[in-house]
């Protein structure tokens, strides 16, 4: 099978008689614009539709200093809700021209980092990222430089780099308002991990509304370093064995909620007939949990489309670009895992 030569703009130009310039213009469809005959044109096009000759876009974005590329990066591909927010930012990337270059950090600290450097390395022109780190320091330089990068979910107010989040705090709140609402007073807290803004924000809700209605903060019931489904089902599990009167479990993220259910079930004991359970952030599957779980419903959609929307901005003027913070409010979705308390 052949393949075409590297230098394939030089051939064709060398071919006419033209310069390579001549021949891009041509094939980006410029001949007009630059005042290329229409012969030349013809014969531009023909020849290159025979070799099967296409440009190089890699090598335009190169020349031009623009590749028409996002850089994404998320901490688990397989979280629902990263799933979501990746799937918006590249149906709005696309309505504006944009291909994504999409990155699975793993969760993992250090590879976030090296995809940072490798997604800057491929000559992407912006990027979104949700942090895993639990400190701003690797991002300093990047907001020092003026880079066109916006944060999602896990964010770093006053580090200089805009961003775009839910109202967690508020959402938490709620969400722990509607359990005392209902009687409960043992309310046992599934964080997620420790010194994340999204983790924070939620036990910071959870611990307002305990204070506003007179319930004393029992920090034993605060329990958790991760937002996955396997630190649901452990801390669950010790939970029950250490405070066996608490009669309600707040997990802040779907996963931990489906932690908490699978040790509960082992456990025997019955949602909400024994322990009621609310889950921070909705998905579909939820509703069709026995029971259906209420959960606090997080706008990834308008937070993947808000992203792409001031990534744009800092792209088109990063001097001049908005670098405040954006919180999207959150809903309390009311299902059949809340039982109220004589």
């Amino acid at each position: 099978m052949n393949s075409r030569p590297r230098n394939s703009l030089k051939l064709i130009s060398e071919k006419f008689g033209v310069s390579p310039t001549t021949v891009s213009r041509v094939l980006s469809g410029q001949a007009q614009k630059y005042r290329i005959s229409p012969e030349t044109e013809k014969a531009i096009k023909d020849f290159a539709a025979k070799e099967n000759f296409t440009p190089n876009p890699i090598a335009k974005g190169l020349r031009l200093k623009k590749t028409h590329t996002i850089g994404l990066i998320i901490p688990d591909i397989a979280n629902p809700f990263f799933a979501g927010i990746a799937s918006q930012v590249v149906n709005v990337a696309r309505t504006h021209g944009y291909s994504i270059v999409l990155c699975d950090s793993e969760e993992n600290p250090a590879l976030e980092k090296q995809s940072i450097e490798l997604l800057w390395a491929r000559q992407v022109d912006g990027m979104i990222l949700c942090p895993v780190g639990q400190t701003p320091d690797y991002l300093e330089r990047y907001a020092r430089e003026q880079r066109p990068l916006v944060l999602v979910d896990r964010v770093f107010p006053g580090l200089g780099l805009p961003y775009v989040s839910a109202d967690n705090f508020t959402g938490a709140k709620n969400a722990t308002a509607h359990l005392l609402d209902n009687g409960h007073r043992r309310i046992a807290c599934l964080q997620g991990m420790v010194g994340t803004a999204p983790s924070e924000a939620r036990v910071g809700g959870y611990t307002a509304a305990l204070k506003e209605r007179g319930v004393p903060f029992d920090p034993r019931l605060v329990v958790g370093d991760s937002f996955g489904e396997q630190s649901g089902y452990l801390d669950t599990k010790l939970l029950i064995r250490a405070t066996p009167d608490i009669t309600a479990i707040f997990a802040m993220s779907n996963l931990l909620a489906l932690g908490a259910l699978r040790a509960l079930r082992e456990e025997n004991r019955s949602v909400p007939g024994d322990i009621s359970v609310i889950a921070f952030d909705d998905q579909p599957y939820l509703a069709h949990l026995s029971p259906p779980l209420t959960t606090v419903a997080q706008p990834h959609l308008e937070m993947g489309a808000a992203a792409v929307k001031l990534l744009l901005d800092e792209m088109r003027a990063p001097s001049s670009a908005t670098k405040s913070g954006l919180y999207l409010p959150t809903s309390l979705v009311i299902r059949q895992s809340v039982r109220k308390l004589d």
